[in-house]
């Protein structure tokens, strides 16, 4: 390779190698990949959020869509994605009002802190806006997550001075489907860090508050994560997964 080529590559290497080993000290960079197991260009991002997903520093949580269930692929048919849900769809939709000023949207796409996005499958452009989104982050959070009985405790305070809503993330850990019809089928996927519920806890004013939820599912097969957002789609203004189990 020319030392042309090289130098060309040196900012893209340096946020590669910032984003393996960095790990925020005010929480983790939120990173959301809506994606559909009907679509055949979304698997490459769907195993770069499980990537994602074992980084330290990153909260990685993969959304299926509907829009691809009703689509029908040739003689393969139609394959309705078990974890789909409207309600990502439009959580999606609001994204990219907000981000890109448009109602379309496309598969697969992440969103990174709810301040970016980018095609899911260009993993230097992800890497890049984790890095741009680390830079930007300002006053954040602080969210401290600590397991209680069955429960959960969830400590607030500090961040910047605007409002937002506290929301308990509930997400598969990793599933393997076998797809049988549509476009990917034959295909055996492997997903992670699924979400199945969004669940509004509380509020954050700007002030320090204390936030008990009464139980939580958080083992070996699920997990929970802690999103502080301003408005229904708008930045992330702080992050924490849930403990581990026993801890």
């Amino acid at each position: 390779m020319s030392m042309r080529r090289l130098l060309a590559l040196a900012p893209l290497l340096g946020a590669l190698v910032a984003g393996a080993g960095t790990a925020r000290a005010d929480g983790p960079t939120v990173v959301e990949l809506f994606t559909s197991q009907g679509c055949y260009s979304c698997p490459p991002a769907e195993r770069f959020l499980g990537e994602l997903a074992d980084r330290d520093g990153v909260l990685a949580l993969e959304f299926h869509v509907d829009y691809w269930d009703n689509l029908t692929y040739g003689s393969a048919g139609k394959w309705k994605d078990p974890y789909s849900s409207p309600a990502f769809t439009a959580r999606q939709r609001r994204y990219n009002v907000e981000i890109r000023r448009r109602t379309g949207v496309y598969t697969p796409q992440m969103v990174v802190d709810g301040k970016f996005e980018v095609v899911g499958s260009r993993e230097g452009a992800v890497e890049m806006a984790i890095e741009d989104a680390r830079a930007r982050a300002g006053a954040r959070v602080a969210v401290a997550a600590v397991a209680q009985g069955g429960g959960l405790r969830v400590s607030l305070k500090g961040g910047p001075d605007r409002a937002g809503g506290v929301w308990l993330v509930s997400f598969l850990r990793r599933e393997a489907t076998r797809v049988l019809r549509g476009e990917n089928h034959g295909k055996l996927l492997v997903n992670h860090n699924i979400v199945t519920e969004m669940r509004r806890i509380g509020e954050w004013d700007g002030k320090e508050r204390t936030i008990d939820v009464a139980a939580v599912a958080n083992d070996e097969k699920r997990g929970c994560a802690v999103l502080v957002q301003a408005g229904a789609a708008g930045p992330i203004l702080g992050a924490a997964h849930c403990p581990a189990a026993g801890s």
